[in-house]
């Protein structure tokens, strides 16, 4: 990575951290590229959303690389998922408390390995209200922040490859690629419900990204020390 290459355009990846949003991240390297190359103006974008309690890889574009987000986004993406099973939240993760309990203990490993046949190949899910998804214009989680209730029209994904990691009840750890536009969050709510449990998604980590990979990914902290090697010769 030169200094030239980051204000021309180029593809950062990210490890993108716990509890941060995936603007907090674009805004974050954006505000470090300027301030060090003493620049008044860059376009920084991310290519495909990771919710606030997932980690995992996020491709930050500069320049005209970011004319390349919406080919980037359309890729295949990988994630760990860890899922536990006995109850459920509105969110689908997390980000709001339990709202019902489920038993779980007829949950056999036979039992969950012919269920999860059924969500491989084309399935159809339903967002999550709590998601960035446009719903008359505006984010469906504004929506569900305010309490109230808007129809989520469903659509149609892909599951390539959903392998078990591991399993001891109550958890369940899955390895899941898939298109575009797959809700993990969704993916472990509609299990829950097909082995007549509930479900919720305890953890997210996302480990690829069409061909880039996290193992090639920085920390926040890596890049800002690694920005401030580059010389900021001729760039004003």
């Amino acid at each position: 990575m030169t200094a030239e290459e980051l204000i021309e355009g180029t593809i950062i990846l990210i490890d993108k951290p716990l509890n941060w949003t995936s603007f907090d991240v674009v805004n974050k390297i954006r505000w470090e590229i300027k301030k060090r190359f003493k620049i008044k103006k860059l376009k920084v974008g991310h290519a495909g959303t990771l919710d606030p309690l997932a980690t995992g890889l996020l491709l930050i574009c500069t320049g005209k690389k970011t004319k390349e987000i919406e080919k980037l986004q359309n890729s295949d993406k990988e994630y760990i998922a860890v899922i536990e099973f006995g109850h459920t939240t509105p969110s689908y993760d997390l980000e709001t408390n339990f709202d019902n309990t489920y038993p779980y203990d007829h949950i056999t490993k036979k039992l969950l390995e012919e269920t999860l046949k059924n969500f491989h190949g084309e399935i159809t899910q339903f967002p999550p209200m709590y998601s960035a998804k446009l719903v008359n214009g505006k984010r469906a989680y504004l929506f569900a922040h305010k309490g109230k209730q808007v129809q989520m029209n469903p659509h149609v994904v892909n599951i390539k490859e959903l392998e078990i990691l591991s399993f001891e009840l109550p958890q369940l750890t899955l390895r899941i690629k898939c298109s575009k536009g797959t809700y993990i969050r969704s993916l472990a709510n509609d299990i829950g419900k097909a082995l007549a449990s509930g479900a919720y998604l305890k953890s997210l980590r996302r480990t690829t990204s069409g061909n880039y990979s996290i193992n090639n990914a920085k920390s926040i902290e890596q890049f800002i020390e690694d920005l401030l090697t580059l010389q900021p010769k001729n760039l004003a």
